[in-house]
């Protein structure tokens, strides 16, 4: 059998890249498109290698799994060691959907092409077959894990949360509401509830204390230098439930979001801050509200 290297060089880098993008996709991290190519290329270029050298250590399946791990560092930077073992964890899931839905596929539309005399072949027509089962495997991944991500249970449903407004820090405990899809209408970016009496130590109390009539378009209980200054960062933001099928709130852009959990820290930058005028329940248990896309 005759095999091009440029050929294997290419159909690697592709799904290389494709899996990688997927796993970047179901953790719902940000992704540098040079990193991914990088990442790529080191995986297509250890698959040449193994293919041209006659030596055993490149089929050492440690060796393969630090390998992995490079991949991982490269394509996605953790910060620790915990999120690289959960990176690694979901790269490998989403490589084996990709491969089973590659080999099903292959055996569903064209089974004569990898099986020959009841052996498992594969030839130049199956390798292209398995880069278009390949985008079929994406959607399949990025679907199931989206599904599996949402079943979450009660002790992952709050956090602690500390917010930076106007060069000030506030913390608070948040619970996360699988049904707030809420996000500001110009710049798509999602918001975080809070309620307003916990930014009174970041904002002028004749705001927070006067968010209907100024939602109203009434501006007469605001000092003229308070509504210069915060008029042009305010936000009308749009929202819908149960009780309130047409509702406004005013939001005002965070310098930086921390949002803490067992998995770490992780810092959103430039997030909305939703003011609400009233408390998110009787107890206090908590005192802001996340979207499911921040967790």
């Amino acid at each position: 059998m005759t095999i091009y290297i440029d050929v294997v060089l290419i159909e690697n880098l592709f799904m290389n890249y494709i899996i990688l993008f997927a796993t970047g996709i179901i953790l719902k991290i940000k992704m540098k498109q040079i990193r991914l190519l990088l990442a790529s290329f080191l995986g297509a270029i250890y698959t040449i290698i193994a293919y041209i050298s006659n030596l055993k250590i490149y089929s050492n399946f440690f060796l393969k799994f630090i390998l992995s791990l490079v991949i991982i560092y490269i394509a996605f930077n953790p910060k620790n060691v915990k999120k690289l073992c959960k990176f690694t964890l979901i790269f490998y899931l989403t490589s084996f959907v990709f491969g089973g839905a590659a080999f099903a596929f292959i055996y569903i539309v064209k089974p004569q092409e990898i099986f020959q005399n009841n052996i498992l072949t594969l030839n130049s027509s199956s390798l292209k077959v398995i880069i278009i089962s390949a985008c079929i495997a994406f959607v399949i991944c990025v679907i199931g894990f989206k599904i599996v991500k949402n079943k979450i249970s009660a002790k992952d449903m709050y956090c602690t949360i500390q917010i930076k407004l106007n060069h000030k820090i506030i913390e608070t405990k948040a619970m996360m509401d699988t049904g707030n899809f809420l996000k500001e209408p110009i710049t798509n970016t999602p918001v975080i509830v809070v309620e307003h009496t916990l930014l009174y130590d970041c904002m002028p109390k004749e705001i927070l204390n006067h968010l209907d009539n100024i939602l109203g378009g009434d501006f007469s209980q605001i000092p003229k230098n308070i509504k210069e200054e915060y008029m042009p960062r305010l936000k009308v933001i749009p929202f819908s439930s149960l009780g309130k099928q047409n509702g406004m709130l005013l939001g005002i852009k965070a310098e930086e979001v921390v949002i803490k959990n067992e998995e770490g820290d992780e810092t959103k930058e430039n997030m909305i801050i939703g003011i609400y005028n009233k408390s998110l329940t009787k107890r206090g248990e908590y005192r802001a509200l996340l979207g499911i896309e921040l967790i």
